[in-house]
């Protein structure tokens, strides 16, 4: 076998075209796309080479007259790396590296190695050790020149244990004690989400392809700063921020990994800790990126993510972004039951955002129960709690004295206040009562 490169810098591309003739017509977009991958990889681009083989090669995934090429170009652009835009056997990554000289990605380790390039956080940097390691096992065969039977000594003749054995007993160990340290940031989160569920508050989530603007749209709705740039997987880690642009809503906003196409099943599995904001959020703003013209073959991407993850039953608002770039005008679109709303928006130029925040607030509000009622002077606490909850939007008074109010909170949140043996709660599950609104009912089924 040869020596590996660790330089790495000089690349050339193999893009086979997609088997279903259907798919053919994405192949410059394809291409380009996976050109930015390889760039923000930190590879240069030499050369690249295309493939319309329809059929698969078990020895190299192309045929041998196009690996042949494949392996020409490699030699005179003196070539450290090839990576290929498909998922490739270990088999099939052997082969092409033994006739190439060079070493061989697939699109796979390309995308696992940007993310471990990207994590910043721990829980982002463990869940790309996991993701790595477990991608990694599947190619534990004979790649590396010291994978060779340990030696025994007098008295030692025997088969003892080979390196290959050796490497897999430490990765599996190492895997092991990530998934521990998973389990025991997934546990923290899941301790700040049920105290958030708690207290009423509503949760959203940001979630989209790559690049569509999710980090820059969430720094202005947020005055956060996260670093948003025009590059694909410009933010990893996710980031939670209260959301405090609607007046009177309790509710946080978390910013998620952007997707992209054939997202490894190993970055899903190992990113599900993650995406357990989305999971959990009350709201999904898709982003979008208008101005691209592919985007609705993006927009299917992340719902097929979001379908393996089984979060396709939240409430989701398509946000339709830089329309500065695509020339649409900013707009609402209220859905229809089950459908989501859409707006269009740009957030590089802060057009339409107002809509966007109707749209979110007519949303967060489908789910929560304004009353008009008149709160007598004894339940003074009960209306410190109310404006501890930022829950009044309109007081006066009566007559005698007594507290006229229009109180908003979520469904949840009145049933709470129901529940205890003080006068308040007693005073609260009356008027639940009296709206015709059942106090045990699980919020959940609500």
């Amino acid at each position: 076998m040869f020596d590996r490169s660790e330089r790495g810098d000089r690349a050339v591309l193999l893009c086979p075209t997609p088997m279903q003739r259907s798919q053919r017509a994405e192949q410059p977009d394809r291409i380009a796309e996976f050109r930015e991958l390889v760039t923000t990889a930190g590879a240069e681009i030499f050369d690249v080479i295309t493939s319309t083989r329809q059929t698969v090669d078990s020895k190299y995934y192309i045929g041998s007259g196009k690996a042949e090429e494949l392996a020409e170009a490699v030699k005179i652009h003196e070539a450290d790396v090839v990576v290929v835009d498909a998922a490739l056997s270990p088999i099939q990554e052997r082969n092409l590296e033994a006739l190439v000289k060079a070493r061989v990605l697939d699109r796979r380790t390309l995308i696992l190695d940007i993310f471990a390039q990207r994590a910043r956080s721990y829980e982002g940097q463990l869940q790309v050790e996991l993701a790595q390691l477990k991608h990694m096992s599947t190619r534990l065969v004979r790649g590396w020149t010291h994978l060779e039977r340990q030696k025994g000594g007098i008295g030692m003749r025997g088969p003892g244990e080979t390196q290959l054995e050796t490497d897999r007993r430490l990765l599996n160990a190492r895997v092991k004690s990530l998934n521990a340290k998973l389990d025991k940031v997934m546990r923290q989160r899941e301790q700040g989400r049920k105290q958030r569920k708690k207290s009423g508050t509503k949760m959203m989530a940001l979630v989209g392809y790559t690049n569509a603007g999710k980090s820059t749209l969430f720094n202005l709705i947020t005055d956060a700063e996260v670093y948003a740039k025009d590059q694909l997987f410009a933010t990893l880690d996710p980031t939670v921020r209260q959301f405090t642009a609607i007046q009177g809503s309790q509710a946080v906003i978390s910013d998620t990994v952007g997707f992209v196409r054939d997202l490894p099943h190993e970055l899903v599995a190992a990113f599900r800790a993650t995406l357990q904001e989305a999971l959990d959020a009350d709201v999904l703003l898709h982003v979008i990126d208008d101005s691209n013209p592919e985007h609705r073959d993006h927009m299917n991407e992340v719902y097929k993510v979001l379908g393996e993850l089984e979060i396709d039953d939240v409430p989701v608002i398509e946000v339709f972004n830089k329309i500065d770039q695509s020339g649409a005008k900013p707009a609402w679109q209220p859905g229809e039951a089950g459908s989501p709303d859409r707006v269009w928006v740009s957030a590089h130029k802060n057009l339409g955002i107002d809509l966007l925040l109707k749209a979110i607030e007519e949303r967060l509000h489908r789910t929560h129960v304004a009353l008009s009622f008149v709160l007598p002077m004894n339940q003074a606490k009960l209306r410190a709690q109310f404006y501890q909850l930022d829950a009044i939007r309109d007081e006066s008074f009566d007559d005698l004295g007594q507290w006229q109010l229009e109180v908003e909170l979520p469904i949840e949140k009145w049933r709470q206040l129901a529940k205890g043996d003080d006068e308040g709660a007693h005073f609260v599950s009356e008027l639940l009562n009296e709206n015709d609104i059942a106090i045990n009912e699980n919020p959940q089924n609500w």
